[in-house]
């Protein structure tokens, strides 16, 4: 599915291709509130982190769910470091 990000290392939107699968994905139940993250997916070499609003998810290289532990915490630490500037 076609699916509009917001890439930080380029400041900008693009259009990516993704699948998202069990595999790929970690769904997050806990959302505190609009802005909790709601899911994190490994993408072409890095990690696309999804909010539970309407805002564009955020694409950033070189880092995987793995590399976080796939942990609700860490993935809104790294999102604060491209967003909340």
């Amino acid at each position: 599915m076609q699916q509009t990000v917001y890439n930080p290392q380029k400041g900008r939107l693009e259009t990516i291709n993704i699948d998202f699968t069990d595999e790929n994905t970690t769904w997050f139940d806990e959302c505190e509130d609009n802005h909790g993250i709601f899911s994190i997916t490994d993408l072409q070499g890095g990690i696309l982190i999804e909010e539970a609003d309407y805002t564009y998810p955020l694409y950033v290289y070189d880092i995987s769910r793995a590399d976080i532990g796939h942990d609700h915490g860490k993935a809104r630490e790294l999102h604060r470091q491209y967003i909340d500037k």
